[in-house]
C-alpha cells in the first residue's frame, strides 16, 4: 500500500490530499486569516471508505494546525465529528 498526504494552497483556498494506491481523498478549507482556516468539506471516494482515509486527513490537518499555530473552524460535519471523537485535539479547533 502506497500512501501520501499533502497540503495544497492557492490563495485563500486549499486542500489536504491523501493519495493511496492511485485513489485520492481530500479535505478542503478556506483561509479566514493567518490564524484561522475553515474546514469546508471532506470527500472520500467509495474505494477508500472504511479504511481510515478521512480520519488520516483530519489528523494531518490537526497536526499542521498545532505545528503552525493556526486554528480550525470545523464547518465540515466529518471534521466536526472527528473533533468530538478526539478531545486531545481541542487545542487545534476554534468552536
Amino acid at each position: 500500500m502506497s500512501e501520501a498526504i499533502t497540503k495544497e494552497l492557492d490563495g485563500t483556498k486549499g486542500r489536504y490530499v491523501l493519495t493511496r494506491d492511485g485513489a485520492e481523498a481530500e479535505s478542503t478549507f478556506s483561509v479566514l486569516s493567518p490564524q484561522t482556516i475553515i474546514a469546508d468539506h471532506t470527500d472520500v471516494p467509495e474505494v477508500l471508505r472504511g479504511t481510515g482515509a478521512g480520519e488520516a486527513l483530519v489528523a494531518y490537518m490537526v497536526e499542521d494546525a498545532q505545528a503552525n499555530g493556526f486554528k480550525i473552524v470545523p464547518l465540515c460535519p466529518f471534521v466536526n465529528a472527528q473533533r468530538r471523537k478526539h478531545p486531545d485535539w481541542a487545542d487545534a479547533f476554534q468552536v
